[in-house]
């Protein structure tokens, strides 16, 4: 069985004096909230695809890895197995809500609304997009 190497990104900010988390939902029926992710193409380590994928999802050019939360295996809905790697980076953007065209390949007539949450409980993210965002919270509220 090929197995399907996702690097998801949990993108965070400080915003006057809270921790929040990028979200988007996007102009497809049943997509559901995500976090942004993409693939892992040949050749290209985990940090290099999020750091790709986190520009061409999101349009944001600014970000700082803080590093890799976790990483695992997961059967994805369609059957395919899936190593997901689940990175935490910092941004800096000050806009409450923006919308952007994906510009990775085959992403079509895409386009996302992006926006921030400051709790795991805001939003029902799509299927596992929210599996390690608690580590977001509970690592942050240890640094402070």
């Amino acid at each position: 069985m090929q197995v399907l190497e996702k690097a998801f990104g949990y993108i965070t900010r400080e915003f006057e004096g809270r921790i929040q988390v990028l979200v988007f939902k996007q102009n497809t029926a049943g997509a559901g909230i995500q976090v942004p992710k993409g693939t892992v193409e040949e050749g290209e380590t985990p940090l290099e695809a999020v750091l790709r994928e986190m520009v061409e999802e999101t349009g944001l050019t600014n970000l700082e890895v803080k590093g890799l939360i976790a990483q695992d295996y997961a059967e994805h809905y369609s059957g395919a197995l899936q190593k997901r790697y689940f990175y935490h980076l910092i941004s800096d953007d000050s806009r409450p809500t923006w919308q952007h065209k994906p510009t990775g390949i085959n992403e079509g007539n895409l386009q996302f609304t992006f926006y921030w949450i400051e709790n795991k409980d805001d939003v029902v993210l799509a299927k596992g997009h929210g599996d390690y965002l608690y580590r977001i919270f509970v690592s942050v509220m240890n640094e402070q």
